[in-house]
């Protein structure tokens, strides 16, 4: 699964990849990674960067993304709708050839 969001939507109290983040782990979601794209665009076509969000750049996009078993997408999903009331929720089936686990 993959949340796209921007950096700077609010929950209300916090950012909202920060919330979603805090949900995925209380849920028992196996593991998660919080990416920051450099720059990016989204339906309105405004271009984010750093230069054109100025300090902080708090406007550009971020992506959270997780790798879950159906069964456990089934549990959360509902949930986490509610949460990305800004954003978009992207699934799709994966194969997975190895898990390395030291």
């Amino acid at each position: 699964m993959t949340i796209h969001l921007n950096a700077d939507t609010s929950s209300g109290h916090d950012f909202l990849f920060r919330d979603i983040l805090t949900f995925l782990l209380e849920r028992g979601v196996s593991g998660a990674t919080l990416i920051r794209p450099e720059a990016g665009f989204g339906s309105h076509h405004r271009l984010h960067d750093q230069q054109a969000d100025g300090a902080g750049g708090l406007h550009l996009p971020v992506r959270i993304e997780f790798l879950e078993s159906a069964e456990k997408l089934a549990e959360i999903i509902s949930d986490l709708s509610v949460m990305v009331y800004d954003g978009v929720i992207e699934v799709q089936d994966t194969t997975i050839l190895k898990v390395g686990v030291s």
